[in-house]
């Protein structure tokens, strides 16, 4: 369960439990969920509880207008990386950033991310924390993320090497004619890190915030799993939904049970 699905209802403590209640043992924690109970408390609860940590959200935000900003940005994902160690994370998941200030450079961005993620790598290894690259819908490329594709992030895994892998989340790759082709390169690669699922709805109110729950869309998401399970990937599939008007706003029991049964009926 990534913990932005029950953000609504529950801080880090409260969804630890509720996931508990649910038969739910792995989870996926934002940096300022743990911020707000403390890092050694919230690693705390992780041991004591035996909770698999399947990513840690999030790290990257690469490109900025100067040299003194890329550089502040490096060092914040240094601390990502140190959380998610203190975590046990199974990854730190990089959503990479977008243009930055006024600039119409998407290539010149693209750079500041490949740069980025190589000034990191060193310390990512050494801590024993991969790097998952989350491409995400072209929709995102000024603002959040300009690498867009799988084969894109892919790309970046095969220029900077061990280390670095990629989250395949559906809502953001659903759409790709590639994908087939995409994530069985992936799979060779042995770089599939994380496998994110929700649904888009049609229609959509809020394109960041309004994902829908597994079966309310058009995404075939068990068509997606059997390609990524032919690669061999055997890890979970970790539901991550951003519902402000519906989902965030019910109890968080409600959300946890049905992600389960919903994952039973049409994610499986």
């Amino acid at each position: 369960m990534n913990l932005a699905t029950t953000r609504g209802a529950w801080g880090f403590a409260e969804a630890v439990e509720g996931c508990l209640r649910h038969g739910v043992t792995a989870i996926s924690p934002w940096r300022d969920q743990v911020e707000a109970i403390g890092l050694a408390e919230a690693a705390r609860i992780v041991t004591a509880n035996g909770l698999r940590v399947t990513g840690f959200c999030r790290g990257g935000m690469f490109p900025a207008e100067t040299a003194d900003g890329r550089q502040k940005n490096i060092d914040d994902n240094f601390r990502a990386i140190d959380e998610a160690a203190a975590l046990g994370a199974d990854c730190l998941v990089l959503v990479v950033g977008g243009l930055p200030g006024s600039s119409k450079d998407i290539a010149a961005a693209r750079g500041m991310v490949a740069d980025g993620i190589a000034a990191i790598l060193p310390h990512a290894r050494a801590s024993g924390v991969p790097l998952a690259i989350e491409p995400l819908h072209p929709m995102y490329a000024a603002d959040r993320a300009c690498v867009n594709t799988l084969d894109q992030a892919l790309d970046l895994c095969e220029q900077l090497g061990e280390g670095v892998g990629v989250a395949i989340d559906v809502y953001h790759v659903w759409w790709d004619p590639n994908l087939a082709a995409a994530i069985a390169r992936a799979g060779h690669m042995n770089r599939i890190l994380a496998h994110h699922i929700c649904d888009w709805l049609v229609p959509t109110t809020d394109l960041l915030l309004d994902r829908g729950m597994m079966g309310d869309g058009v995404i075939d998401l068990k068509a997606v799993r059997a390609m990524i399970e032919a690669t061999g990937y055997s890890g979970p599939q970790e539901v991550e939904i951003f519902s402000r008007d519906n989902w965030w706003k019910r109890p968080g029991d409600e959300v946890v049970r049905t992600c389960v049964e919903r994952f039973q009926k049409v994610s499986r």
